[in-house]
C-alpha cells in the first residue's frame, strides 16, 4: 500500500526592508540619469538600501521572526532552514546555518540556494518535498539579499534596478486539496553569462585587478535578459498548470519576481491576467532578487488580500539562467 502523500503549504509569511530609501531624485544625484528615465524603462521609483554594517542574515532574520510568528511555529519546532540567496554573508558558513544559530532552531538542518532570481520559489518547492514526503514538518524558507553592497554605482543600466530586503515563509503540513499543488523549475546555462559577477569565486578570485576593472560587481546584459524574461515568466506557469490540469482563467492572483514592470506586464498579458489581480510593489523597492517573490507575497497577505482557496502563481527568473514558478491552494483563514 502506498502510504497517503501529505499536503505541504504556506503556514505563514513575513518580510523586512532596511530603514534607507534610495529614490530616483537621489540617482539623478549620482549618475547621468533622471526620474523619468527610470520609470518609463523599469517602473522603479525608489528602492531600499542596507547600511554598511547589516548583512543578509540581519535582513533575513527580521524576515524569518515575523513569518514565524505569523505561522504561530516556533523556532525548534523548525526542521529545515533554506536561504535563497546571491548576497550570502559569507562563501562559508551558510547564511542559512547563522540564521539556524540566531534564531535558536536546533534541530534544524540548513543550506543556502543559489538560483538567483528565482531562489524563493525553488527553495518552497525543495522545502515542500521534505513536508510531502513525511521527512519533516516545518520548513522556513528565506529569500534574501544585499544587492546594494556589488553594484557599480557609475553604471546607470545597473544601479538604478537593485535593491536590499528580506521575505520569508513557514511551511507545513494543510488540509486535503490546499497549500503547493504543482510547480516548475528550469534552468539554461548557455546565457549564463547574462547577469554575472565575474569576479567571485575560483575561475576568478577577487584580486586588487578585479576591484580595478570592477569585475567584483555585478554585470547584465539588459537585451538579453529582457527577451529571456518575457518569455520564461508567462510560460512557466503555463508549465505548472499543464500538470494539474487547470486552466489560467483559475489564478486568482499572480505574484511574480518585480524586475521591470514591462515584463510583468508581459507576463500578465499571456496569461490573460488583469493587472489589478497581480501583484506589483517594484515602484517601492526595485529587484531584489530572490527576495522579490516572498516580500510580494508576505505584504499581500499582510494586507489581507488572498483569501482562503484562492490560486496564487508565483513566477520568477534569474541568473543562471534561471526560471520557477508554484501554483498554491491558499490555506490560511483571514
Amino acid at each position: 500500500m502506498t502510504a497517503k502523500q501529505i499536503n505541504a503549504g504556506i503556514l505563514g509569511t513575513g518580510y523586512y526592508l532596511p530603514e534607507k530609501i534610495l529614490s530616483n531624485s537621489d540617482l539623478e544625484k549620482i549618475v547621468d540619469t533622471s526620474d523619468e528615465w527610470i520609470t518609463e524603462r523599469t517602473g522603479i521609483k525608489e528602492r531600499r538600501i542596507a547600511a554598511d554594517d547589516v548583512a543578509t542574515s540581519d535582513l533575513a532574520l527580521k524576515a524569518a521572526e515575523m513569518a514565524l510568528k505569523d505561522a504561530k511555529v516556533s523556532p525548534d519546532e523548525l526542521d529545515l532552514i533554506i536561504v535563497a540567496t546571491l548576497t550570502s554573508d559569507r562563501i562559508i558558513p551558510s547564511t542559512a546555518c547563522i540564521i539556524q544559530d540566531l534564531l535558536g532552531a536546533k534541530r534544524a538542518a540548513a543550506f543556502d540556494l543559489s538560483a538567483a532570481c528565482s531562489g524563493f520559489a525553488y527553495g518552497i518547492t525543495v522545502a515542500s518535498q521534505f513536508i510531502q514526503c513525511g521527512a519533516y514538518r516545518k520548513a522556513l524558507v528565506i529569500g534574501a539579499e544585499t544587492l546594494s553592497k556589488y553594484i557599480n554605482w557609475e553604471d546607470r543600466n545597473t544601479c538604478v534596478l537593485f535593491g536590499d530586503g528580506a521575505g520569508a515563509a513557514v511551511l507545513g503540513q494543510v488540509e486535503d486539496g490546499y497549500g503547493i499543488l504543482s510547480f516548475d523549475l528550469g534552468s539554461d546555462g548557455s546565457g549564463g553569462d547574462a547577469i554575472q559577477i565575474p569576479s567571485s569565486g575560483s575561475r576568478m578570485p577577487v584580486s586588487n585587478e578585479s576591484i580595478e576593472k570592477r569585475l567584483n560587481l555585478i554585470h547584465m546584459n539588459g537585451k538579453e535578459v529582457f527577451k529571456f524574461a518575457v518569455k520564461a515568466m508567462g510560460n512557466t506557469v503555463k508549465h505548472s498548470l499543464e500538470k494539474i490540469g487547470m486552466k489560467q482563467e483559475e489564478i486568482n492572483w499572480l505574484v511574480p519576481h518585480q524586475a521591470n514592470i514591462r515584463i510583468i506586464q508581459s507576463a500578465a498579458k499571456r496569461l490573460a491576467m488583469p493587472m489589478e489581480k497581480v501583484i506589483v510593489n517594484i515602484q517601492k523597492y526595485g529587484n531584489m532578487s530572490a527576495a522579490c517573490i516572498p516580500i510580494a507575497l508576505a505584504e499581500a497577505a499582510a494586507e489581507k488580500r488572498f483569501k482562503k482557496g484562492d490560486i496564487i502563481a508565483l513566477s520568477g527568473f534569474g541568473a543562471g539562467l534561471t526560471w520557477a514558478s508554484c501554483i498554491i491552494r491558499w490555506s490560511k483563514e483571514d
